[in-house]
C-alpha cells in the first residue's frame, strides 16, 4: 500500500514527518502549533503549515534546506514535509532592532554571494514546477539575466494577467516593451529567496528568520526590490549593511522598478487590477 500523503490533522502530520509523540496542540488552521516528546531534551514546539497547492510544501523545504545550506541569515528547520504538509521550527519573535537590520543586511549579502548554478536554477531536489504564493512559479534554468528575468518571471503572469482581464491588451505591450530594455548584467546567479517582502522576515531576540521563500537561482537585486516594494522595518540600515558588505552597482535604484516587476505581476495574478497600475507604472519607469 501506498504511503498516506495527507494527514487528518496538524497533529497526525506532525507524528507521522518526525516520527515525534505529539504531546500537545494549540492553534490550528493552515499553520498549527504543536509540541512534540523531545525527550531528556525537553517538549519541543513547532509549526505545521498545510501545503497548498499540493506539492507547495515539497518545493518550499528544499528551499529552506538550500537557503540554510549557505549558513548565513537563519531559517527555520525542516523537520518534515510530503505533498500536503510541512513541519517546521517555530519562531519566537521580537520587536525589530537596528543592529539586527544591519547583522540581516551582512546576512543577505553572503546568503546570494553563495551562488546558484544558473539563473532560474531550482533548489537541490526542489520541483522545477515551483510555487511563489499561490501563484505557479516554473524553474526554467537560463544562462542569460535579461532573457530569463523576461521569459519566466515576466511575461508569463502578463499572459496570466490579460486572461483574466485584470490588464490590458495595451498595457501588456507597455510591459512587452519594457522587457526588450532589460539590460545585461556581469552579476553571478545569487542564491535568492524569492519572496522576501515584509511578511516573511521575522524578527527574533537572535536576529532575522526568514520564512515562505520560493528560492531560485536570480539577480540579487530581486531580493532587495522586494524589500523595497512592500517596505521593512530599518530597511535603510539593512541596504547599507549589505552594500558594506557587497557594494551595489551603479544605478542601483534605478533598476528597482525592473526587478519589482515580477513580485507586481504575481500580485495583480493573484489579487486583481489593483496591482495592474503599480506594474504598468514601473514599466514606464525604465524608460
Amino acid at each position: 500500500m501506498a504511503p498516506r500523503q495527507h494527514a487528518d490533522t496538524a497533529a497526525e502530520a506532525a507524528a507521522r514527518l518526525t516520527g515525534r509523540t505529539v504531546t500537545g496542540s494549540g492553534r490550528t488552521g493552515a499553520l498549527s502549533e504543536v509540541t512534540l516528546d523531545g525527550g531528556l531534551d525537553g517538549d519541543e514546539a513547532v509549526v505545521v503549515k498545510r501545503g497548498h497547492p499540493p506539492g507547495a510544501a515539497i518545493a518550499e523545504a528544499a528551499g529552506l534546506r538550500w537557503l540554510a545550506a549557505a549558513g548565513t541569515v537563519a531559517l527555520p528547520r525542516v523537520h518534515g514535509a510530503d505533498t500536503g504538509w510541512l513541519v517546521l521550527d517555530l519562531v519566537e519573535q521580537a520587536s525589530p532592532t537596528s543592529a539586527a537590520a544591519e547583522a540581516f543586511g551582512r546576512e543577505l549579502a553572503a546568503l546570494h554571494a553563495a551562488g546558484a548554478p544558473s539563473f532560474g536554477a531550482a533548489p537541490p531536489d526542489g520541483p522545477a514546477d515551483a510555487w511563489i504564493g499561490l501563484a505557479p512559479m516554473r524553474n526554467v534554468p537560463g544562462d542569460s539575466w535579461p532573457q530569463w528575468y523576461a521569459e519566466h518571471r515576466v511575461l508569463p503572469y502578463v499572459g496570466m494577467a490579460v486572461d483574466d482581464g485584470t490588464v490590458s491588451t495595451a498595457e501588456a505591450r507597455v510591459i512587452e516593451r519594457a522587457c526588450a530594455r532589460f539590460p545585461e548584467t556581469t552579476e553571478a546567479p545569487a542564491r535568492l529567496h524569492g519572496d522576501l517582502w515584509n511578511g516573511n522576515v521575522l524578527w527574533s531576540d537572535a536576529g532575522v528568520v526568514l520564512i515562505d521563500p520560493a528560492a531560485h537561482g536570480g539577480h540579487r537585486e530581486s531580493d532587495l526590490a522586494m524589500l523595497h516594494l512592500f517596505g521593512c522595518p530599518h530597511l535603510d540600515r539593512i541596504v547599507a549593511a549589505y552594500h558594506e558588505a557587497a557594494p551595489l552597482a551603479d544605478g542601483y535604484r534605478e533598476r528597482i522598478p525592473m526587478h519589482q516587476l515580477f513580485p507586481l505581476l504575481v500580485h495583480t495574478v493573484l489579487f486583481g487590477r489593483s496591482y495592474a497600475g503599480q506594474a504598468v507604472a514601473a514599466a514606464r519607469a525604465l524608460g
